[in-house]
């Protein structure tokens, strides 16, 4: 492989060899007798995937192509040579070589040699800025969210339609006080710490994180992607994520604790905002008692409400709480701490318990 100095990674999503093969075959299409050759610069290298490389009398002329970003054609024992850069983002992507047998490339060639550089230099752009999008949506969401938002950006648009979702909110008890004894970079460290092995745990649990607010998180079940075991889902996050701070806690006494509350209901689900910034999340009564019951939580406990504990049914293993006053609510609401979970069971062999 030739390693051509000042080139930057051009990183791409999907596999490199997949747009290799594509793009060979329109050009292969129009120059039909000509060998076409086409590499893709990855990590500072330049890959020609299962295809032969050029020789080395064409290195030069490669060299050339992508530090100066211009095509550059010679001639070598009878054949002609042209080397074609593919821009993106002001650096070179990759390049396509043509080499003729005893003849030379036209104006006409040439046009359309421009015509395919260019045509696949914009897909190599379009794919390295769908790559950096997966890469920021998976931070947040799990991946078969992140691929229904980058397939389908029309999801992305402002608007909201109601829909029952479980909602989770955890924050660290005590931090304010930590954060006045405490550094700037000992609190971001302890936030980074906590919110490095919290994040996952939600993830992985199909959750949608859609806020941090200073110490604290908001996250979703059941939007944007449906999951009919919404609550479920929420339960085993909740009780997972206090289970995997622990760890956490124990690096830091005297430190804050998690504590997470999570509530069952209608909400207005959509991007909140305006055309310049926007935000994923949702809205209501639902989401402001699951703020309220963490509220009310311990360190190191999972409150939930009356419509998570009902959903959950014989599977959770709650303590009721009673009738919890809280602020900003003229009904009181009834709470109660999660213990865990009596995971449900297959029934002759297909039959699964469901949540109600």
């Amino acid at each position: 492989m030739y390693h051509p100095r000042g080139c930057r990674e051009v990183a791409t999503i999907g596999r490199h060899s997949d747009l290799l093969e594509a793009a060979l075959a329109r050009a292969g299409d129009a120059f039909a007798a000509d060998r076409v050759s086409l590499g893709l610069l990855r990590h500072g290298v330049l890959d020609f995937g299962g295809a032969a490389k050029p020789d080395k009398p064409v290195w030069r002329l490669i060299g050339d192509a992508v530090r100066n970003l211009c095509p550059v054609d010679a001639s070598f024992e009878g054949r002609a040579v042209l080397v074609v850069p593919l821009e993106v983002d002001g650096s070179a992507g990759g390049l396509m070589v043509f080499e003729r047998e005893g003849g030379s490339f036209s104006t006409a060639d040439r046009l359309l040699v421009d015509l395919l550089a260019s045509h696949l230099a914009l897909e190599l752009d379009n794919t390295r800025l769908y790559r950096k999008l997966d890469m920021l949506f998976r931070q947040f969401m799990p991946a078969d969210v992140a691929d229904q938002l980058v397939s389908d950006p029309d999801q992305a648009a402002l608007g909201g339609s109601i829909r029952d979702v479980s909602v989770l909110f955890a924050d660290l008890r005590g931090f304010t006080s930590f954060s006045e004894r405490s550094s700037p970079e000992q609190v971001v460290g302890l936030l980074n710490r906590y919110f490095s092995a919290a994040v996952p745990v939600i993830i992985n649990h199909g959750g949608t994180v859609t806020t941090f607010i200073g110490d604290a998180l908001m996250a979703l079940f059941n939007a944007p992607a449906l999951q009919p075991d919404h609550v479920l889902r929420a339960a085993r996050a909740g009780l997972a994520m206090q289970s995997e701070l622990e760890a956490v806690a124990a690096l830091e006494p005297a430190g804050p604790r998690f504590r997470v509350g999570i509530n069952t209901g209608a909400a207005l689900v959509g991007n909140i905002g305006s055309n310049e910034r926007r935000t994923y999340t949702a809205i209501g009564d639902t989401v402001n008692v699951a703020s309220r019951l963490e509220g009310r939580a311990e360190p190191g406990e999972v409150v939930i409400g009356q419509a998570t504990c009902a959903a959950l049914g014989e599977v959770a293993r709650a303590r009721p709480l009673g009738a919890l006053q809280v602020k900003g609510r003229a009904q009181p609401v009834e709470a109660f701490k999660l213990d865990g979970l009596h995971e449900p069971r297959a029934h002759r062999g297909t039959q699964v318990v469901q949540l109600r």
